[in-house]
């Protein structure tokens, strides 16, 4: 009898033996199965965030080199959304700032530092160009001007308006039209014209929208002004 209870305890304590070594190996496999799944999602996570593209200022394509601000903008699209202008990564007018209208909108910026001095838009079809002509001889030099036509940019404009707008840098604004889509960004001083300026005309056989053309986009860098 003590023999039969000795070999059943055996028996037990093998049984036990055998349960525990199995769990324990499940266990094992699946605390290294867990913790392969996080190593390689972590891998993973950090794959996707090295092959992200890098967002520059304003959202441009890339980045300025020092003493160049960043800068992007848009016209109008049609009269439904209004223009945008974005220095440094600063929203300075929009639809969305509600301090856009129709006509010209103008953003001036500070040349040395880049801050914003003044916004204004001047309707050009119900309106009245003279408030334009003051506002344009007030404008300092070394003061970065950006520009952008929502709906009709032209229609008022004057030989006197478009003079001092050419003496900022423009090319285009000569033969501005009704309903053309412009954007420009100049300077007051400058001695050249400037290279950031983007015009559509509006022509019923090419326009995307009815009775407006596409709206225009453009980015760069400008150069800081230096004493």
């Amino acid at each position: 009898m003590r023999i039969a209870g000795a070999a059943k305890l055996v028996v037990v304590i093998a049984i036990f033996l055998l349960t525990f070594y199995v769990i324990s190996q499940v266990f094992e496999i699946k605390m290294d199965a867990n913790l392969g799944h996080i190593f390689a999602r972590s891998a993973l996570d950090a794959a996707a965030r090295s092959t992200k593209p890098p967002r520059y200022k304003c959202g441009i394509s890339k980045s300025c080199p020092e003493k160049h601000f960043a800068f992007k903008m848009s016209s109008g699209a049609a009269n439904v959304v209004g223009p945008k202008i974005c220095v440094e990564d600063n929203v300075l007018m929009s639809g969305v700032k509600n301090n856009v209208g129709r006509g010209i909108n103008i953003a001036l910026v500070n040349g040395k530092t880049g801050e914003l001095l003044d916004t204004k838009f001047f309707d050009m079809w119900g309106g009245d160009v003279a408030p334009l002509i003051e506002f344009l001889k007030t404008i300092q030099d070394g003061t970065i001007v950006l520009m952008a036509t929502y709906d009709d940019g032209a229609t008022k404009l004057n030989e006197e308006a478009r003079k001092l707008i050419a003496e900022l840098g423009s090319t285009s604004i000569t033969n501005l039209g009704f309903r053309d889509n412009w954007v420009f960004c100049g300077g007051k001083g400058i001695k050249t014209k400037s290279p950031f300026e983007q015009h559509i005309k509006n022509n019923k056989d090419t326009n995307k929208y009815e009775g407006w053309p596409e709206v225009v986009e453009m980015e760069g860098c400008i150069p800081q002004k230096q004493d």
